[in-house]
């Protein structure tokens, strides 16, 4: 994140005081140049938001590489408090409807074409909900909307709300740090066509950045590697900043690898649809939720890096996560099973339960659920073969029915991946209410008593059972040694703008650390505007 003058000085100040004597002569001043080279393990992405999938865990990593070519309007600080971006001031009516913003004087394109209000309307009206209407007007441009939005502020500063230009041939130009110099998809090596090659992009340090030039000359990204290789590469200094897979982290920490993670930003979840009949038992759905042992989950089959949740939203953005109750209650859940329809607890087709998204963690998840509903005389069973129908579509049966060919059994319950995209609890419930199609939707609750209002609505979400929260899971990032001033936000936004490259001479003439110096001695710089 760009940082004020004041701040830049006040990081200076607190990072010398804890800085040990040994190594006040010997620390270096940020350098610019040099490559930092990122690896994910997505095979593909987009930076276009409009095409972006509300809840897409590829969306997440879609997001970090689109905050190097694009900015917001606002901006968020390390506290989450919002901080002006491409709008320099900002005010609203008595009602939190009608929202003005003036924009920042001198912002360009990476080609150098001045900033509009035009630009900014074009970019936000596709993005935000049909119930905000965004205008341009004398000095910057308006948003209203429909009910009242107090916090809008911190929508507009995260997630997918970028300003960007489009090209005539489609590509998209923005205003941030860098820009796309070279893109360059997965294709088969020339000496062995068998093998892929890896879809690689390259960002450029933009000269136009009204923040500020960047202290890396580019950002290489390398993509769809295996999370194994990632690993490696960090070790043996082929890569500055990888992904780090849940189920590697342990291992990380015994390499001795610098490890960081976010707050948990990632919900795993179960779904009931109606593609079979006994999802529609809301006495089933609740001895299934009963049934659950998240706790195990979480520290056993996750190893203690996941978070057991019964709620939607995390604690850490709502503040009253904990007031769910999530524990499991085999012995009420066998008796409301007892209570049940035969055809529905133990029958002849049992409930499907599909597993959305790759990997052998939500494989591993889905089979413990299934174990734990066994416990409760409700028979499941996992389909490793996908099926037509789709989580975030939320089809009804007879569509779902439609779409299902050659024999393919339909799945009544899904285990689905929802990663959230913005600070803002209303926005993300209501996106998870819109996009599950649950009956509710969290876009009225605003008001004098927004809090209390939110949390009525996910309480009746959570009590109708079509959805049961597992889990929670943080992002895993392994740091290089050779970076420094890796801050990003808590909440799982990466500042590579802020990183600049120490290299090996630097590395050799610096003392050893003393291994009672504090993890925050590390020195913060940033960028001035």
């Amino acid at each position: 994140m760009r940082s004020i003058k004041s701040r830049w000085f006040a990081a200076i100040s607190v990072s010398l005081a804890l800085l040990p004597a040994v190594q006040l002569c010997a620390t270096k001043r940020p350098r610019y140049g040099g490559t930092l080279r990122v690896e994910l393990r997505t095979p593909v992405i987009s930076l276009d938001p409009r095409e972006w999938k509300a809840g897409s865990v590829s969306a997440a990593d879609d997001e970090k590489l689109a905050s190097l070519v694009y900015d917001r309007l606002l901006t968020l600080d390390d506290y989450g408090r919002v901080q002006p971006s491409i709008a320099s001031e900002w005010s609203h009516d008595a009602s939190f409807r009608n929202w003005q913003f003036k924009l920042r004087l001198g912002v360009k394109f990476s080609d150098g074409w001045p900033l509009s209000a035009t630009d900014v309307v074009s970019s936000l009206q596709p993005l935000l909900p049909s119930s905000y209407q965004v205008s341009a007007n004398e000095s910057g441009l308006s948003i209203r909307s429909s009910h009242p939005s107090p916090d809008l502020l911190e929508q507009l500063a995260s997630g997918p709300y970028f300003v960007f230009r489009a090209q005539p041939d489609g590509t998209l130009l923005g205003t941030g740090p860098f820009y796309v110099a070279e893109s360059q998809p997965a294709a088969p090596y020339e000496s062995n066509p068998s093998a892929t090659k890896p879809a690689r992009i390259k960002f450029q340090a933009s000269e136009e950045a009204w923040a500020g030039r960047p202290f890396v000359d580019a950002v290489e990204v390398t993509l769809g590697g295996p999370a194994l290789r990632e690993l490696l590469d960090l070790q043996t200094g082929r890569a500055d900043i990888v992904e780090i897979a849940p189920d590697l982290v342990h291992r990380a920490h015994q390499e001795s690898l610098r490890v960081w993670s976010s707050a948990p930003n990632t919900l795993l979840a179960l779904r009931f649809d109606d593609a079979q009949p006994a999802g529609a038992d809301d006495h089933l759905r609740e001895a299934f939720s009963l049934s659950l042992d998240r706790a195990t989950m979480a520290n056993v089959l996750l190893q203690k890096q996941a978070e057991p949740t019964a709620a939607l939203l995390p604690q850490w953005l709502t503040g009253y996560a904990f007031l769910f109750d999530g524990k499991m209650n085999l012995e009420r859940a066998k008796q409301m099973c007892a209570a049940l329809p035969a055809n529905e607890a133990v029958a002849a087709e049992p409930l499907r339960l599909r597993v959305d998204g790759a990997g052998d963690l939500m494989k591993l998840l889905g089979e413990r659920v299934a174990v734990n509903a066994r416990q409760a005389n409700l028979a499941v069973q996992v389909v490793t073969r996908p099926t037509n129908s789709s989580i975030a579509g939320g089809m009804t049966g007879n569509t779902a029915a439609n779409l299902a060919g050659g024999g393919t059994p339909l799945a009544g319950l899904h285990l689905f991946a929802w990663h959230y995209e913005t600070v803002c609890p209303r926005a993300e419930l209501d996106s998870l209410a819109k996009h599950l199609l649950l009956q509710q939707s969290a876009e009225g609750a605003q008001g004098v008593n927004e809090l209390e209002t939110l949390y009525a609505q996910e309480r009746r979400l959570v009590e109708d059972h079509r959805v049961l929260p597992l889990v929670l899971l943080p992002e895993y990032a392994g740091i290089g040694s050779n970076v420094r001033n890796w801050m990003p936000a808590r909440w799982g936004e990466w500042r590579l703008a802020d990183i600049w490259l120490e290299n090996e001479d630097e590395k050799n003439a610096l003392p050893a650390k003393s291994s009672h110096a504090s993890p925050s001695s590390e020195r913060i710089l940033g960028r001035q505007p």
